[in-house]
């Protein structure tokens, strides 16, 4: 199964619109970073490794709501950091939601039964809680001991209050294809999120943990062998068919790394959410002046073993689009 049918539907349109105006560069989600402070320690991400004077800020409301509609994107993933550690996450996310746009709300979710009295439960919003596998590898992940258990339970409360709740999981070179299909399977028929997003993890390098990123082939056996026997079609999976191709290695795609910029308390980073060569200030000055054919693999070595939903999803949704085939296929896997 692929992704909702109104996030489809919002795409789809979003997507003529932008040929119609003969853009070239959009950007579909914007990632929005408005701290960078956690209340855990990730083994594969680096946030809390920035500055004690950063780990301190939070962006003003403005800012953020700003910064999003600057972009144009009809989408944002709210990010970090822990978004509910900001004391107005909520307004945030409701500004947002009154202009029209498809929030998700990434959180870890030990803050989130306390917090979730502050959100209501709408059309367009999504908590997006990041689940590392099952019980032993996510609370290895995460580094916190109970860290799986109180996830699940947040989740299990925020769909008692009517939320829409899909996950979002990493996976390691530490991870087998029957890793992938026990935390998925869990997720898909036990706790019966509505949808699942993955991607092979990337060399972040600020990550603690810089052993166990996933290689281009390693992605592609992992996904491939887990994919079998038809399970990639049972899954509630929150991605495009032609990136799931990409994945599994049945067809290869550029990056576009502009189709999910992210935006933090720096401003706008250079060139994508994984890379940090400097930030921009406005969303054009992004545009214009960042060479984006210096990246890319075969261009950066950096880029060589990136398959990161962040910059292959964008390729594979502009794809489908613009291919008939394609299109119909994913309104099928809907």
């Amino acid at each position: 199964m692929g992704m909702p049918l109104r996030q489809s539907i919002r795409l789809g349109m979003f997507l003529a619109k932008q040929k119609l105006l003969r853009k070239e560069k959009y950007a579909i989600l914007v990632e929005l970073e408005p701290l960078f402070a956690c209340n855990l320690k990730c083994g594969g991400c680096g946030k809390i490794q920035q500055p004690a004077h950063l780990l301190k800020q939070r962006m003003p409301v403005q800012q953020a709501v700003g910064a999003v509609e600057e972009s144009g994107a009809p989408m944002v993933s709210i990010a970090g950091g822990e978004p509910l550690m900001h004391p107005q996450i909520h307004e945030i996310t409701r500004i947002l939601l009154e202009r029209n746009k498809i929030v998700f709300l990434c959180t870890n979710a030990l803050l989130l039964p306390k917090h979730i009295h502050k959100f209501k439960p709408h059309p367009n919003f999504t908590w997006m809680v990041h689940i590392d596998g099952l019980e032993d590898k996510h609370d290895a992940s995460v580094r916190k001991e109970g860290g799986f258990q109180q996830a699940v339970e947040a989740i299990r409360l925020a769909q008692s209050k009517g939320f829409k709740v899909m996950t979002n999981t990493t996976f390691f070179n530490t991870d087998s294809p029957q890793d992938v299909i026990d935390v998925l399977d869990y997720l898909n028929d036990e706790v019966k999120v509505d949808n699942m997003q993955i991607s092979p993890g990337y060399a972040y390098e600020k990550a603690p943990d810089q052993e166990s990123f996933l290689g281009v082939q390693q992605s592609r056996e992992l996904f491939k062998k887990a994919f079998a026997e038809g399970r990639r079609k049972k899954w509630r999976l929150n991605h495009s068919p032609v990136f799931l191709d990409f994945i599994e290695g049945k067809r290869d795609l550029e990056c576009t790394p502009w189709g999910i910029p992210s935006y933090s308390l720096l401003g706008w980073q250079r060139p994508c959410y994984l890379l940090d060569d400097g930030y921009a200030k406005t969303w054009r000055e992004l545009i214009e002046e960042t060479d984006w054919d210096k990246f890319g693999r075969g261009k950066d070595p950096r880029c060589a073993n990136c398959m990161a939903h962040c910059g292959y999803e964008p390729t594979a949704v502009i794809a489908t689009t613009g291919s008939l085939k394609e299109t119909i296929r994913a309104a099928v896997s809907v």
